[in-house]
């Protein structure tokens, strides 16, 4: 398995504070790979500097062997990655089909100010609907996206984020204030995604970190103390002690 995304020393510091410290990880491609580690521990300050929100004082980020660490958010967008955030950002006014419709309209480089052409550009409203069916909002097209459900929302998110076919994909906590039923269509979709791209995963809940997963980097005080399988990173004496806990470990 070749790596699609490498990062070498990245570090991020805040005043005094090294959010991220000399991290290295790769993601291969046709991987999903999950990044855990308490609250604190960086893994949002990682993602951030991965996607582009955030620049860091040290260290390099390379997708498909391009360094990208200085270029803009929009920039690794076209280069093939893209991002879901912990709290959805929707168009929220606007329904289900045109927040994807306008999402296909910026990839082909449009300003979003061409709106009201792009509703009759078929093709655009063509492939949203797709967009729809592959996360299940295929019956909530013409609903404004601010009525949906929390998960439709998230759901709605991660169409957004494919609408760029990306390379690769930054999950930051998906399963976020979702119920049981809509967690478990939530890790049915993520499942369904590794035939789109790569992944690489931010969660808290274990059960689906576990299940999902190939393998999985340990980041705590923004350092990765460990990386593995599933099952490896369950018996890893130090992450047992730093995160998991003997009664995780067990499940």
């Amino acid at each position: 398995m070749s790596d699609l995304l490498v990062i070498g020393g990245l570090v991020k510091r805040f005043g005094g504070l090294a959010a991220t410290d000399g991290v290295d990880l790769a993601v291969g491609e046709g991987e999903l790979h999950a990044l855990i580690g308490p609250n604190g521990a960086g893994k949002t300050t990682l993602i951030s500097q991965i996607s582009g929100t955030l620049a860091p004082d040290a260290g390099h980020i390379r997708l498909q062997g391009q360094d990208i660490t200085r270029l803009t958010m929009h920039e690794r967008v076209a280069r093939g990655l893209a991002r879901s955030f912990q709290v959805t950002s929707l168009f929220r006014g606007f329904s289900v089909r045109d927040n994807l419709a306008l999402a296909v309209q910026a990839r082909s480089g449009s300003s979003f100010r061409f709106f009201a052409p792009a509703r009759n550009e078929r093709a655009l409203f063509e492939e949203a609907d797709r967009l729809a069916q592959r996360v299940d909002l295929q019956d909530r097209l013409d609903t404004q996206a601010s009525v949906l459900a929390h998960g439709e929302q998230r759901r709605l998110e991660i169409a957004l984020a494919l609408a760029t076919r990306p390379r690769l994909l930054l999950l930051d906590e998906p399963l976020a204030g979702l119920g049981p039923e809509e967690s478990a269509r939530m890790v049915a979709l993520i499942e369904s995604l590794r035939a789109d791209c790569s992944l690489l995963l931010v969660e808290h809940d274990m059960d689906a970190v576990f299940r999902l997963a190939g393998r999985i980097s340990v980041l705590v005080a923004g350092k990765i103390i460990a990386t593995g399988t599933p099952e490896q990173i369950r018996n890893h004496a130090e992450v047992r002690r730093a995160y998991l806990g003997d009664e995780a470990v067990g499940a």
